[in-house]
């Protein structure tokens, strides 16, 4: 670090803030509610601290809705609070979150990267919005990716036809 420059010290979270974990190849989603302990999906042969195990949930269509300590969750990656859709949505009464979310530990869910991950998750007990910026992320990144390859495969075939023609 650059001598003059300082860490920010990270808030400490409050009951009903959104908590995002910076996992080695994506970013994991829970919900602080309270006393250390925050509450988020996990494939159903995960343990708390797996790090990078939780990718294995993309081989999975089940969750299980645990609560855990954050710092068992988080394990050696980095985290934040970050309620970042609070200017869209106004999160729901705390009381309600808390209840949604406790009501729910222990029970198997449907699991869907694309549609039903703990972004996802997270957000609707937050919000009453179930959405993910990173499946709209990467959705835009295929989207212009395929675009792209189609465009190059269009030159290709014009290439093609225009060299058969000269032949």
């Amino acid at each position: 670090m650059a001598s003059g420059q300082t860490l920010k010290p990270q808030p400490e979270p409050k009951p009903g803030d959104l908590i995002e974990i910076f996992r080695p190849l994506y970013r994991h989603w829970a919900i602080y509610v309270g006393d250390g302990y925050v509450i988020h999906l996990a494939p159903p042969s995960e343990f708390a601290g797996a790090g990078a195990a939780s990718i294995m949930s993309v081989l999975t269509d089940k969750a299980i809705v645990k609560k855990e300590l954050l710092c068992d969750v988080a394990g050696r990656d980095k985290y934040q609070v970050n309620n970042k859709h609070d200017s869209e949505y106004t999160p729901l009464p705390l009381n309600k979150i808390i209840q949604r979310a406790e009501e729910l530990v222990g029970q198997e869910v449907l699991y869907k990267l694309t549609s039903e991950n703990c972004e996802h998750f997270v957000n609707e007990l937050r919000y009453g919005v179930a959405r993910s910026d990173q499946v709209r992320e990467a959705t835009k990144i295929i989207g212009i990716t395929g675009v792209g390859l189609a465009a190059l495969g269009l030159v290709g075939v014009m290439l093609s036809r225009n060299k058969k023609q000269k032949q």
